[in-house]
């Protein structure tokens, strides 16, 4: 279904709604990555609509090694190039009691600095703050366009892609990490329990 005015796309699927955002946007446009099982799904969608697209990930240096090897996958597989955006610590590796929240909200300014519009995984079930998601929404703060093409997608929704497409997709999912950000602060287990475990703590700062 092409869309064709912006009051259809909480109804539409999500390679529509990435299709609508490339028509849009592009070539001011860019996909944020952390190499989870919602990217697998977005840049294969993305490339397979536009093979030119744009999109960044923000290294705090303390990345998994596994998010490592997801990336070379796929750059690999997607013929893509992800820029890479610095928040490494100047002072020491960040840990989790030194949380490198600030410095991914700085890096992510600085990736959307030159962009209309930018597509993200978030998805509703996965927190409470979540829970209301559009699809298409505007990102007062910034001034841009926030598109979340999987906000109604299910767990199992992202995995029969996945498996259907035969993509690559981090391997810390198989050893119980349902999401997965810098090492220091995340440990297994369902939906966003692992990030943060035992603070109140559920989100980076990126998406409040």
């Amino acid at each position: 279904m092409a869309i064709t005015a912006p009051d259809l796309i909480q109804e539409a699927s999500a390679q529509d709604v990435i299709a609508y955002a490339v028509d849009r946007f592009h070539p001011r446009l860019t996909l944020a990555c952390s190499f989870q099982k919602e990217e697998s799904v977005l840049v294969h969608m993305l490339t397979q609509i536009e093979p030119a697209a744009h999109g960044f990930m923000i290294d705090t240096g303390v990345l998994f090694p596994e998010t490592l090897q997801t990336w070379r996958a796929f750059e690999e597989r997607f013929g893509v190039s992800i820029e890479v955006v610095d928040a490494r610590s100047q002072d020491g590796p960040w840990t989790a009691e030194r949380c490198c929240g600030q410095a991914k909200v700085d890096a992510l300014e600085h990736a959307l600095a030159h962009v209309d519009a930018w597509i993200t995984g978030i998805r509703r079930e996965q927190t409470p703050t979540r829970a209301a998601a559009p699809k298409l929404e505007q990102d007062t703060k910034r001034g841009i366009w926030k598109v979340n093409p999987l906000v109604d997608w299910s767990e199992r929704d992202l995995w029969n892609y996945i498996d259907r497409h035969d993509l690559p997709y981090h391997p810390l999912h198989d050893r119980g990490y349902a999401s997965i950000g810098c090492a220091p602060c995340t440990q297994p287990g369902e939906g966003r329990a692992g990030r943060w475990a035992g603070q109140d703590k559920t989100e980076c700062g990126i998406h409040l």
